[in-house]
């Protein structure tokens, strides 16, 4: 199984060099030139675009969105939800980050309509995927996670549940959830949660591979894997965040078949719910 996942994400990684799919942001200010710069460099192309006005025009053209919540405002949220209703309406992929879940009313209100339009995938830290389970008892402390990956997995599934998302949970361990089954990811470096927008770049890759229009499942566990596995190398050959920034890019644009196959750590098995 092991090997049948590596081969998987190799030859997803080779559709999406091939395909070249465009991926409309809908990001915050803090990461659009680091999500912009990881989509380039991993093969994709995107476009970091707001306006309400242009979503129809916009979803006619890519081949997956992204929404991500961590610089909201009144008139972003009004934009994400005509936008994630267009990409629902033209069959189009959409994932959904919803960075600091639980910190506000704002935040909350506008993630539970978002909830509603099904996203194709939600990635999020534990924090946040458990406060998109329970709004009403979240425990959060700004953006950052106050919780272990592991602690999220039935929120998750829960999540999965209701809406019918695939979950993607990050941190030490990454879990991707579907319905029945679980892939985990033992990739990626301490040193990551010292650059920010990480997080949000796996996002991106997510929406990546989702553009490719072939399994959700497996196109979310891709774009998390090369995201943490990149994060992993990098950091090998880094001094400390600023580096390890400059080197992500490096390793994103330069990553192979081989290296996927000595250095993911990658588990697949079914659980019953």
């Amino acid at each position: 199984m092991i090997l049948l996942m590596e081969n998987n994400i190799i030859q997803q990684l080779a559709h999406l060099r091939t395909k070249c799919p465009l991926v409309q942001n809908i990001s915050n200010f803090v990461v659009m030139n680091n999500t912009a710069n990881a989509l380039l460099a991993i093969g994709a192309s995107p476009i970091m675009s707001h306006a309400k006005e242009e979503m129809p025009e916009m979803l006619q053209l890519v081949n997956s969105l992204v929404i991500n919540i961590g610089t909201l405002d009144v008139e972003w949220a009004k934009a994400m939800i005509f936008a994630a209703n267009c990409a629902n309406e033209l069959q189009k992929p959409w994932v959904l980050d919803p960075v600091g879940a639980g910190i506000s009313k704002l935040r909350n209100e506008t993630l539970k309509q978002l909830l509603d339009l099904h996203p194709t995938v939600i990635r999020g830290n534990a924090s946040e995927i458990m406060a998109l389970h329970s709004f009403e008892t979240a425990t959060v402390k700004g953006v950052d996670s106050t919780e272990s990956s592991s602690t999220a997995i039935d929120a998750a599934k829960s999540l999965n549940k209701t809406f019918g998302s695939i979950v993607c949970i990050s941190g030490e361990i990454d879990y991707i959830v579907s319905d029945n089954e679980i892939i985990e990811i033992n990739n990626g470096s301490p040193l990551m949660t010292k650059v920010t927008g990480l997080g949000c770049s796996s996002t991106a890759l997510i929406g990546a591979f989702l553009g490719l229009g072939l399994n959700p499942f497996e196109e979310a566990a891709a774009g998390v894997a090369v995201l943490s596995l990149a994060g992993e190398l990098a950091a090998l050959k880094s001094n400390g965040p600023g580096s390890l920034q400059m080197n992500l890019y490096d390793q994103l644009y330069q990553m192979d078949t081989a290296t996927l196959e000595d250095k993911l750590k990658i588990k697949r098995y079914a659980y019953s719910s």
